[in-house]
């Protein structure tokens, strides 16, 4: 009791100090929380969508849900309309409704502006009938009774300031008609973010479709007492193998599958960057609870000196930083559900839409937050507290602080070294491997280690680059510059702590610049040498290039010819070694091979082009035995089985469609039904010569109507490709600012800290003349050069790393390393910035301290 008693006294004696290390706890625990309250909500919201938009028992064609019914490919799997008699008749089958969705539909208002969602989400097209009332209520205007009217969803009415009345155009494969909203719908659980179109069932199926008495899938309610799995099976027996029947469980749970690769990859993401922001503020704590431990060495040697033993000393520090973890650990699973709130308010914002009211707080969300606050803690303050422990009596008859341990030193040292020389090696092995899966592994290793490296050899390196950094940035401030350089020399363990905290987030941010940048330049270097295209036009959002769409094109002036590109997926190939694989197929015009410059190992890309020939990889064509003159056999989905002759051996040195097997589109037309033959991926088209800029306006003119499409010449393309890449990279930094937020609180707290510590040199400073001005200066210089340390660490073993990554992305042909030093300075630069702001407070405690009182403190 009496070790809880003093415990819980020192805690609340320092409750200023412990605040710090605190928030650092909070802040780590409120982002695991956080993402788990997320995407449990999220979860649960698409589970209850899925479950209220299904039917008991769904009939599709056998190839939907697959690849092949892309958006972008235009392809409508569909079912016959005849189907729904021999249903009916099926036992157990209390109704069937004929359903049609399709996502390869645009939908823009009279401004001539896209009205889908810009956050990725689908714009879906279905027609409407009973069945829509399991999800959506009428809550304006009534449903669609012609060819001319419309229903909408009342999310997107809002969002795009539609109204009963106004007039849309619908953009659909088969063509592109006109009708006027009359009614507006709102879903019964949420609205995920898509836009809902309802037609009338015929105008679907004419308009949409472009085929009478055809559907999308046949939905089919159960008889009471007849259970699903049991409907199952009866449909099954009545109409065979060939359709995908599925139950509502089935459905439901094929829907979370889709839906939850996205959101594991989210989870796990911002996981990762929470474990990074664990790790910083393992720093902080330790570096916290060392100080104290020294600040109190007096104290827990008179503790020692009467009766406290090892172990009460040690138990002490513990219970404080129990204390400590419990208090951030419950604040911080407070904090994460108000984080998953303002997520859902965030992605409400970018169009995908869940409800707060579906907010799902597992038991197991705060059990993980406070374990993981409370023993990395506990973990964090066990060595401050097993020093603590090591202080004898005597410790309190002079103020000798912890004892030192050169030995230690030198063994933390001799570790350090070798961990760094094997991640180096690490490194230069992931340089030089042959392929990137087994260079990756290297990449991890020699990471991982060199981290740890650079963590445990801290101190030693503290004791060099600030002496670096002292004669170059505080010699210039006399003095006080020298004092600063002493100070953060003092204690080159808190040095170097304090700014590896610093040194993670920054490595990770230097890191991914230099892959960034390297990729962007890269693909821009291919793009100069590999496509001859003067235009590249296709859709960002994953819809079809229609035939209205093509004709557009065509009537564009200026043009010297136009390449049409086609994904033929889920093909089968059989090669010469009797192995047969599915794969993509890229099926295009002649031209294609003037408007990119596929470099070849055997043969021209011109000779994919001839009739029943095909190009196959070099790699490709290397495992399956083939070579320039086989035959392959290729069985096309929904098509015949073609042989078809390998006419060249395309060169996996590209990044630029790597891998793609080239073929001519008619030879696609000669063995694939017309109706099976998917709508263009792509368009390359080429100007004649001298006529590009008229040729560019032609076609944006051309294609103004349609809002979907994008026409970019190869400035556009490079453009494009760099604003993917940086918008990725910001999302990326703005997690990483985590991290860096609670490696800045590190530099506070050791600021702080060091300030109380050295209360009574600092008195004496002030009486022997040094003025407020002067000691503010001191401890800012002091703060910078410490930021600065842990910024030169972080930047070069981050560019290190980012050097060594850009070797394995040079295997799949992005061979430009890029160093992007606008980023890498602005960085540094932001770093001496941040040594300024996180010196300020403890820069203006030293400065406002009373000097006899600070020379009398013991």
């Amino acid at each position: 009791m009496t070790v809880f008693k003093t415990s819980m006294r020192n805690f609340f004696a320092h409750k200023g100090r412990m605040a710090l290390s605190a928030i650092a706890v909070l802040l780590s625990v409120a982002f695991v929380t956080g993402t788990l309250v997320f995407t449990d909500t999220t979860n649960a919201t698409f589970d209850q969508l899925f479950a209220s938009t299904s039917p008991d028992v769904s009939v599709k064609s056998k190839n939907a849900g697959g690849s092949q019914n892309s958006g972008q490919t235009g392809r409508i799997e569909t079912v016959p309309g005849a189907r729904i008699a021999d249903l009916k008749k099926v036992k157990g089958v209390k109704s069937v409704v004929g359903d049609i969705s399709t996502e390869t539909v645009t939908v823009v208002d009279k401004n001539n502006d896209d009205i889908g969602p810009s956050s990725g989400a689908p714009t879906v097209a279905t027609n409407w009938d009973a069945t829509e009332f399991l999800s959506v209520d009428v809550t304006s205007g009534h449903e669609p009774r012609g060819p001319t009217e419309v229903m909408l969803d009342a999310d997107t009415a809002e969002n795009k300031k539609l109204k009963i009345g106004d007039e849309l155009r619908l953009i659909a494969v088969p063509g592109e008609f006109r009708a006027k909203i009359v009614g507006l719908t709102a879903f019964k659980v949420t609205n995920p973010g898509a836009t809902i179109v309802y037609t009338d069932t015929d105008t679907a199926q004419r308009k949409l479709l472009g085929r009478p008495d055809v559907y999308t899938s046949f939905a089919l309610t159960a008889q009471p007492g007849v259970s699903n799995d049991q409907l199952k099976k009866d449909v099954v027996a009545a109409i065979g193998d060939g359709f995908k029947v599925q139950t509502k469980a089935e459905v439901t749970e094929e829907g979370k599958d889709d839906i939850g690769s996205f959101l594991d990859i989210m989870k796990y993401a911002m996981l990762g960057f929470a474990g990074i922001a664990v790790l910083v503020g393992i720093f902080l704590i330790v570096n916290t609870f060392s100080m104290l431990v020294a600040q109190r060495t007096r104290e827990i040697g008179l503790m020692r000196a009467i009766g406290s033993s090892r172990k009460q000393v040690n138990r002490t520090v513990l219970i404080e930083a129990l204390l400590l973890g419990v208090i951030g650990s419950v604040l911080g699973i407070l904090g994460g559900v108000g984080l998953a709130v303002g997520l859902m308010k965030l992605m409400g914002n970018m169009g995908l839409n869940i409800s707060t009211d579906q907010l799902t707080v597992k038991p197991a969300t705060p059990i993980v937050g406070l374990a993981i606050g409370i023993v990395v803690t506990l973990i964090s303050a066990y060595i401050p507290a097993r020093r603590a422990g090591k202080i004898s009596p005597m410790a309190a008859l002079r103020d000798a602080g912890t004892p030192a341990d050169a030995k230690a030193g030198r063994i933390r040292a001799v570790v350090g070294l070798l961990l760094t020389a094997a991640g180096t090696v690490a490194l230069v092995v992931a340089a030089k491997a042959d392929k990137a899966t087994e260079g990756s592994m290297f990449l991890g290793l020699g990471v991982v280690l060199t981290l740890i490296g650079f963590i445990v050899i801290g101190p030693l390196l503290a004791g060099l680059v600030v002496r670096v950094l002292a004669a170059v940035i505080l010699r210039i401030f006399g003095p006080v510059g020298r004092m600063a350089e002493r100070n953060a020399l003092r204690n080159p363990r808190r040095t170097g702590a304090t700014g590896a905290a610093l040194m993670i987030g920054l490595a990770l941010v230097a890191c991914l610049s230099v892959v960034g940048s390297s990729m962007v330049a890269s693909a821009s270097e291919e793009l100069d040498k590999s496509v001859g295209a003067d235009f590249i036009i296709q859709s960002d959002g994953g819809k079809p290039i229609t035939s209205e769409i093509e004709k557009a094109v065509a009537g564009a002036k200026g043009l010297d010819h136009v390449s049409d590109f086609k994904d033929i997926r889920d093909a089968k190939i059989t090669t010469p070694d009797g192995k047969t694989t599915t794969d993509n197929l890229a099926a295009s015009d002649p031209t294609l091979a003037d408007d990119l410059r596929t470099p070849a190992v055997d043969g021209s890309l011109a000779d994919a082009y001839g009739k029943d020939a095909i190009s196959l990889p070099e790699g490709f064509a290397k495992d399956h035995k083939a070579k320039k003159g086989d035959t392959v056999t290729v069985a096309f989905k929904g098509g015949r089985t073609a042989k078809l002759k390998v006419a060249v051996i395309t060169s996996d040195d590209t990044s630029l469609n790597k891998g793609a097997k080239y073929l001519n589109i008619t030879t696609v037309e000669r063995y694939v039904p017309a109706d099976k033959v998917p709508a263009d991926l792509m368009m390359l088209a080429a100007a004649k010569d001298g006529q590009e800029k008229e040729a560019y306006a032609s076609l944006k003119a051309q294609l103004d109507r349609y809002p979907q499409v994008k026409v970019r010449d190869q400035t556009d393309y490079k453009k494009m490709m760099k604003d993917q890449i940086g918008q990725l990279l910001n999302l990326v930094y703005g997690l990483l600012a985590l991290a860096i937020i609670v490696a800045v609180l590190g530099v506070v707290n050791t600021l702080a800290l060091s300030v109380v510590e050295r209360t009574r040199e600092i008195g004496l400073m002030r009486a022997i003349g040094l003025s407020r001005r002067q000691m503010r200066r001191m401890i800012r210089l002091e703060s910078v050069v410490i930021a600065l340390f842990g910024a030169l660490l972080g930047l070069g073993l981050g560019m290190g790393w980012g050097a060594t990554a850009q070797k394995l992305l040079a295997l799949e042909g992005l061979k430009t390393l890029e160093i992007p030093w606008p980023t890498i300075i602005t960085v540094f630069i932001g770093s001496a910035v941040v040594g300024l702001v996180a010196a300020l407070l403890p820069a203006f405690r030293a400065g406002r301290m009373n000097v006899l009182n600070a020379i009398a403190t013991e």
